[in-house]
């Protein structure tokens, strides 16, 4: 579950890659269109004039586009929840009137409901409480993805959206977490003592430093981050080449740490922790869609 397109590459394409290459089934569900987008990446004047010119008259519609690119290049299956992006608007100033973020959660839930029902995942995977950082959207995918999980499974809730189906592990994403920053860091220090982008390594590594580390589930996708960052640059309008995604060579991230980070937030099967699959635990002679995620 994301609140944006481009959510979905930033965090976690490559352990979905990986997934996809084993046979699992993978559904990204993006709850808005990123229609209050600002266009990021400066440099889109001079290699998509085209592109650039239209963030300015329809950035929603240019960010479908890239989530049809970023898409094609991972190989997922993808639904709109089809709310209107929130923004983030300065302190004080209201959020725009119908925005995903306002809308109350027993009507908003409806439309995910069925998705679950109707693709049945064993693993769901989607933001804390805290959204991740503090975007009204991040906060409200959490909420909904919650809720619609509980009344999914709960054959009295929206019955006549499908049969119910319960969710075996439910997890948040980890991918911004200071270890892994750490280890990047230290090896890029060892070895590339004058790397452009060391201060930026450095500055960033203070940021994540105070974060806890909450992880559980490290999943090895290193094969993967090419295709993480090729679905990541997809999304132009909002991803510069130059931007700090794409700090650290990959050659470099594959021997400092090559895994995805995730928690474990609910589960209804054991699993030994730290685990190194998300669908540790899980009986797939169970449920008709075996082997199914969803983020």
């Amino acid at each position: 579950m994301h609140a944006h397109p481009d959510d979905e590459s930033s965090k976690g394409a490559a352990t979905l890659a990986h997934y996809l290459a084993d046979g699992a089934e993978v559904l990204v569900v993006s709850c808005t269109g990123g229609e209050q987008g600002d266009l990021l990446n400066e440099g889109l004047a001079d290699t998509a004039p085209s592109e650039a010119a239209m963030a300015g008259r329809d950035i929603g519609g240019l960010r479908r586009i890239e989530m049809q690119r970023a898409r094609d290049v991972v190989g997922y299956e993808h639904r709109w929840l089809g709310y209107a992006d929130s923004g983030m608007p300065d302190d004080g100033v209201p959020l725009p009137p119908n925005c995903f973020a306002l809308i109350p959660l027993e009507i908003s839930a409806e439309p995910l409901v069925r998705i679950i029902r109707e693709f049945k995942p064993q693993v769901v995977v989607t933001y804390d409480e805290n959204g991740g950082y503090p975007h009204p959207d991040h906060i409200r995918t959490h909420e909904l993805t919650m809720f619609a999980l509980e009344a999914a499974a709960e054959a009295t809730r929206y019955p006549d959206a499908g049969e119910p189906w319960q969710v075996s592990k439910v997890y948040y994403d980890r991918v911004f977490n200071a270890p892994r920053v750490m280890a990047n860091l230290e090896l890029v220090r060892a070895e590339q003592p004058d790397h452009p982008m060391l201060e930026e390594l450095e500055n960033y590594a203070a940021w994540v430093a105070e974060r806890p580390d909450r992880a559980t589930t490290h999943i090895e996708c290193g094969d993967y981050f090419e295709r993480r960052d090729e679905a990541l640059k997809s999304h132009a309008s909002q991803v510069a080449p130059d931007s700090s995604f794409f700090f650290w060579p990959n050659e470099i991230q594959r021997r400092a740490w090559p895994w995805e980070d995730f928690e474990l937030a609910r589960s209804t099967v054991q699993s030994e922790l730290p685990e190194n699959d998300l669908f540790a635990g899980i009986d797939f002679e169970v449920g008709s869609n075996s082997g199914a995620a969803n983020e």
